[in-house]
C-alpha cells in the first residue's frame, strides 16, 4: 500500500485582502509556517502593522504526520472567527500554513452568522491570493560503514538514485541520505541486510 507522501500548502506569504461588511474592515493573510515560532512572529508583526485595529484572529495548521492546529477568535463570540477560517485550510487541504484575519469595527454589530460569513470570506481570499503547491515528504537515514565497504553502499545510491545530502569518507564513512517517505521502508532494508553496514532512520 502506498503512502501518503506529499502534502500542498502555500509557496509564500499571500498578497493583502480585504472584505468589507457594515463598515466593518477583515484584513487577510496566509503564510506558510512550519513551526509556532514562525506564528508568534507573524502575529506580532500584524499586530504591530494594525496595531488600531479591534481582533486578529487566526488558525493554523503544522505538520504533516502528527498534526498541531489552533483556531483563536480573539475575542469574537466563541466559534465566530477561529473555526470558520480553520475550515478554509481544511477545505482547501492545507498544512504547514497561517491564516490571520485583522477586523477594524465599522461601529454596526455583524451578529454571529454574519461574523462567521466575514472570516469564512476572508479566509478564502487569502488563500485564493496564494500560490498553493504540492510538496515531498521525505525521509532522511544515516548509513554508516567502513570505507572497505564503500561499493557496495554505492552502488545501491546509483541504481536507486538516492540524494546524498551529507557525506564523510574516511576510514569510517557515514553518509546521509533521504529518500521519499513511499520507498523509506524498501530503502532501508536494502542497506540493512548488507553486512557490516549499519542504517538509522533519522526522522524518528
Amino acid at each position: 500500500m502506498q503512502l501518503k507522501d506529499t502534502f500542498n500548502t502555500i509557496l509564500k506569504p499571500s498578497e493583502e485582502v480585504l472584505f468589507k461588511d457594515k463598515n466593518s474592515k477583515f484584513f487577510g493573510y496566509a503564510f506558510p509556517v512550519k513551526n509556532e515560532d514562525a506564528v508568534k512572529f507573524h502575529l506580532n508583526t500584524l499586530k504591530k502593522q494594525h496595531h488600531a485595529a479591534r481582533h486578529w484572529c487566526y488558525a493554523y495548521q503544522i505538520g504533516t504526520e502528527t498534526i498541531k492546529f489552533r483556531a483563536n477568535d480573539d475575542g469574537e463570540p466563541s466559534n465566530s472567527a477561529g473555526q470558520p477560517i480553520y475550515g478554509q485550510i481544511q477545505s482547501f487541504k492545507l498544512t504547514n500554513i497561517l491564516i490571520v484575519v485583522v477586523r477594524y469595527f465599522g461601529g454596526v454589530k455583524l451578529g454571529v452568522g454574519g461574523l462567521i460569513n466575514a472570516y469564512k470570506t476572508t479566509a478564502q481570499l487569502a488563500l485564493e491570493a496564494s500560490k498553493i503547491i504540492k510538496k515531498t515528504i521525505y525521509t532522511e537515514f544515516l548509513i554508516t560503514f567502513d570505507y572497505k565497504n564503500m561499493n557496495k553502499v554505492m552502488r545501491i545510491i546509483k541504481e536507486k538514485q538516492i540524494k546524498i545530502i551529507n557525506q564523510k569518507l574516511e576510514l569510517s564513512c557515514e553518509l546521509q541520505i533521504s529518500v521519499r517517505k513511499n520507498d523509506a521502508q524498501l530503502i532501508f532494508e536494502l542497506f540493512n541486510q548488507l553486512f557490516e553496514i549499519k542504517i538509522k532512520n533519522l526522522n524518528d
